[in-house]
């Protein structure tokens, strides 16, 4: 797999200090699993904040901190957390996710032939899973914040570049287009979005609410 669209410093600090929503995260966590070079760069990143928390001061613990720690020491161990494996084309941060391969998506057609699945997340942002057949467009649209698109199977083009297995699309309100997935297996791709896209169609822009773009 060739990857040729990274994530930026800017958001593999965020993702380092544990300061991104989850939705975020879990796009950042799944092109991890497949680029080494972010990895190298994000140990850097952790190394950093390891050295920097080395050097702050020190904070007086409450009074009750030792209590609760010997409670929680007595209590009984959680049920060890069964961890599913990767699919062929879910990474294993999604597999948690969706709870599953691909068979377990709850696809939800949005139109065009175009399907989506939301997925649970906290309320800093949304994920979806979005399933574009080979050759379809996305409406066009823009944005009003930050949208991370990374493609998990097929390819995409917009006004930008090609996007291919791997590869992180970052978008923002500066942005205007059109994804086209490419002739080829169908486009699978996890997306994550801080706030609605704004459509240009009129029928785009009736069904948003509905769909929760």
């Amino acid at each position: 797999m060739t990857i040729r669209h990274h994530i930026t410093d800017q958001l593999l600090m965020g993702y380092s200090a544990g300061q991104l929503p989850e939705a975020f995260n879990l796009v950042i966590a799944a092109h991890l699993s497949f680029c080494d070079e972010c990895r190298a760069r994000l140990g850097a990143f952790d190394a950093i904040g390891g050295a920097l928390m080395g050097e702050c001061d020190s904070v007086a613990m409450m009074e009750s901190s030792l209590t609760a720690t010997l409670d929680r020491l007595t209590q009984p161990a959680p049920a060890p957390r069964l961890r599913r494996k990767a699919c062929k084309v879910l990474p294993a941060p999604l597999v948690d996710y969706v709870g599953g391969d691909l068979a377990s998506v709850k696809w939800r057609s949005i139109g065009m032939g175009v399907r989506q699945a939301i997925l649970p997340t906290d309320a800093g942002a949304t994920a979806r899973l979005l399933y574009i057949p080979a050759g379809q467009k996305v409406a066009d649209h823009s944005h009003r914040g930050m949208e991370l698109t990374l493609v998990l199977q097929g390819a995409f083009s917009d006004e930008t570049d090609r996007f291919g297995p791997g590869d992180l699309e970052i978008a923002n309100d500066d942005l205007h287009h059109q994804p086209v997935a490419e002739e080829g297996p169908d486009c699978i791709c996890l997306a994550a979005t801080e706030a609605p896209l704004r459509f240009n169609g009129l029928l785009p822009r009736l069904a948003q609410p509905f769909l929760r773009i």
